[in-house]
């Protein structure tokens, strides 16, 4: 059994349960997957089953699509709800300034990235002090679609944004850079040609799953290719941002 299923995760889950949980429904079949969410996040993931797993690395360096909600006046630890968080009562400005185009942008120390051989988060949780490396990222488009409360007694508010950005993009830097603000949700809504409208849930625990919804690795390869010949014609015809 190969292929690529496109699975809506919950929040609370993290990849890794989802992806065993597909391992078990498929009887113990060779699986991972192409992007990290965080456990306080939902959306896509795409899951790759027996030779599929071969496309990991061209699978992951497609583009995302995301939508995330803000908490505005507030800071967190971790850039999540799921860090210490401190009101401040500051609001960045309405309307932003949403930088676009490749910036510079450091990884939350809070990440999977890797630190001298090690992850970032366990640095982090064991108190240690490091700067994360900067890395060059790509922000297509990023736009505030709604925001309210900026006028409540204590100075918070929230915000919605949408965000489409090149792999290894952490939108919880994007939302700190805002100021007095970190992301509150965080849903995938596309990576590439691939929609978390056409996902489905993770199979229920210790079920068998009979007749998954495969994507062949022909069928995906060639929507990433499709996909991808696409981005490269709208680049070429699409004036430098800053």
């Amino acid at each position: 059994m190969d292929g690529v299923l496109l699975i809506d995760k919950p929040v609370g889950m993290t990849s890794h349960d989802v992806v065993a949980a597909v391992r078990r429904s498929l009887g113990g079949a060779k699986t991972g997957h192409a992007g990290t969410l965080d456990p306080f996040a939902s959306g896509l993931l795409l899951v790759l089953v027996g030779r599929a797993t071969r496309l990991q690395r061209s699978l992951m360096e497609l583009p995302k699509r995301y939508e995330t909600i803000a908490r505005l006046g507030a800071l967190s630890s971790t850039g999540d709800p799921e860090g210490e968080v401190s009101e401040t009562g500051r609001l960045p400005p309405d309307p932003p300034t949403l930088s676009t185009g490749e910036i510079r942008q450091r990884p939350p120390i809070y990440s999977a990235v890797k630190v001298r051989g090690e992850r970032a988060y366990r640095r982090a949780r064991r108190g240690e002090l490091f700067e994360m490396p900067e890395r060059i990222v790509t922000v297509h488009r990023f736009e505030q679609t709604w925001r309210e409360g900026d006028q409540g007694p204590e100075g918070q508010g929230r915000a919605g944004y949408l965000i489409e950005c090149s792999s290894g993009t952490y939108v919880r830097s994007l939302v700190a850079d805002l100021g007095d603000a970190y992301c509150e949700e965080l849903r995938r809504t596309a990576i590439g040609p691939f929609d978390v409208t056409d996902a489905v849930p993770p199979p229920p625990r210790d079920s068998a799953w009979e007749e998954p919804p495969l994507h062949s690795i022909e069928k995906a390869l060639a929507a990433a290719e499709r996909f991808d010949a696409r981005a490269r014609a709208d680049a070429r015809g699409r004036p430098r941002q800053s």
